[in-house]
């Protein structure tokens, strides 16, 4: 399957414009008779919610900030946590399938926000997707390498406008950063490193045990989805499934796409020719065969090699999560923050560094004092004032291929991809062999992988390539 790089379905708000101007019995009324700041019924964007608690809870009440938006349709398999949602958009019809959802309202829905848990965001998106609906879907964009690269394609094929919810794609830092960095202010940049302090969240863990009885407010099968077939456990959810590979993606696939998204933004990096890695442990489990292949690591250190898209040499990029952090360079002052509390990138390049916090914030070069010495360079890059979320909105009334968005799957894919591969070392190092004993056991996975991005393999330890793509569950498919 080729790899989609970087860079119609007739709605429902065109069909009333082309019925107004060509149907016997219908008139467009001037926008001066309806008054001043009234918006057309036919300019606003009939938005449905799939996932609404939580985080889905806030991007609804983002996009109901503008006035051009109608919230029109609610769906979430826990009726405890969609409730706000509920109270806050009475009107909605609420569903627990999505399925049902977009069938029953496909005629009322002009455009998805996708706010599930990781393992559902694909099946949710393609189905919105293939029915001609603009979507947003929450950061990570999938669960797998595999669902990365199809929902790129899909964003072609279906001609839809598409954003990833990392909001800081659209902000102010990773545009000033990248109109340092283009001018030339450190030079060839050759490595950058990326760290966060999550998980805030339990992993490493042993799998949770028990048996528990099914909250009534609960469709426990609908919320396992795709996933393997498991027994509820109210340990799962609904915030610390993060830490378990069979939902989550772990502390880099929940803030990767938050920390390094200036990394892939900027330099010439598409997919990644190699990736390693190095995980903690539990004590006790160092000697217990393997840590608990099926959680998450409490902290980890990858890395990975890109080589330069104008094959001019190769870009190492680190991450680092859990609390570990990368040497503090020695140009920065021992009382200077060495990032923000929740994350930074470090761009290292020929002539000098640049460092910024999460989000791509502040980007400032090294040592400090030199943004007073340097002269910077003007703004190049278009703003985006209206944040992300408006931003979407505004790009799905213009239609595809009219507007403009941060973070669209043309882009997000890939970046998702690149991402998704340091879990692909990390799930590497944590697995085991039950035909192997001992240490031999325990050093199964611990290498480095070689990655061929055009077909999607891992090329030289066939044993990681069950991670590419996971098998879904009876009942649920992932075509275009």
């Amino acid at each position: 399957m080729t790899p989609v790089k970087k860079g119609s379905h007739l709605s429902r708000r065109n069909f009333i414009r082309n019925a107004a101007l060509t149907g016997a019995g219908f008139f467009i009324i001037p926008r001066h008779v309806l008054g001043r700041g009234f918006i057309a019924p036919s300019d606003k964007l009939n938005i449905a919610g799939i996932g609404v608690g939580g985080k889905g809870s806030s991007d609804l009440a983002e996009f109901a900030k503008s006035p051009r938006v109608n919230i029109v349709a609610l769906c979430d398999v826990d009726d405890r946590q969609a409730k706000d949602s509920v109270k806050r958009f009475p009107n909605a019809p609420y569903y627990r399938d999505f399925r049902v959802m977009l069938d029953k309202e496909k005629n009322n829905i002009d455009a998805v926000s996708v706010s599930t848990p990781d393992h559902t965001h694909a099946v949710a998106t393609l189905a919105a997707m293939q029915l001609g609906k603009h979507v947003y879907t929450q950061k990570p964009l999938t669960h797998d390498i595999y669902e990365a690269r199809i929902l790129a394609q899909a964003a072609v094929k279906y001609k839809v406008v598409t954003q990833m919810g990392n909001q800081g794609a659209s902000g102010e830092g990773v545009r000033r950063t990248k109109e340092m960095i283009d001018a030339g202010l450190i030079g060839k940049v050759t490595e950058a490193i990326a760290w966060t302090n999550r998980p805030v969240w339990p992993q490493g863990i042993p799998t949770p045990k028990g048996d528990f009885a099914v909250p009534s407010e609960l469709d426990w099968n609908l919320w396992l989805g795709p996933a393997k077939d498991m027994a509820y456990n109210p340990a799962y959810l609904p915030f610390n499934w993060r830490g378990w590979w069979a939902f989550g993606t772990g502390a880099l696939g929940d803030m990767a796409c938050h920390v390094m998204d200036p990394i892939y933004r900027i330099l010439p990096i598409d997919y990644p020719e190699s990736a390693e890695c190095s995980v903690a442990t539990v004590w006790k489990e160092m000697w217990n065969d393997t840590q608990n292949p099926d959680s998450c690591p409490p902290a980890s250190i990858i890395h990975l090699s890109y080589p330069r898209k104008d094959n001019k040499g190769k870009i190492s990029v680190s991450w680092y999560d859990g609390g570990l952090l990368p040497e503090r360079p020695a140009e920065l002052l021992p009382e200077e923050a060495f990032g923000s509390w929740d994350g930074g990138v470090l761009f290292i390049g020929t002539k000098g560094k640049l460092l910024a916090d999460c989000y791509g914030v502040n980007p400032r070069l090294l040592p400090t004092k030199l943004m007073k010495e340097k002269t910077m360079p003007p703004e190049t890059i278009k703003r985006v004032p209206e944040g992300h979320y408006i931003q979407w909105v505004n790009a799905c009334i213009a239609g595809y291929g009219k507007g403009e968005t941060s973070s669209p799957f043309e882009y997000a894919g890939p970046f998702t991809e690149s991402i998704l591969m340091g879990n692909l070392a990390i799930r590497s190092w944590l697995m085991k062999n039950p035909k192997l004993k001992g240490w031999d056991d325990k050093y199964l996975g611990r290498k480095k992988l070689l990655w061929d991005a055009k077909n999607m393999k891992v090329t030289n330890f066939d044993e990681a390539n069950q991670f590419v793509r996971r098998e879904y569950r009876e009942g649920w498919k992932l075509e275009l």
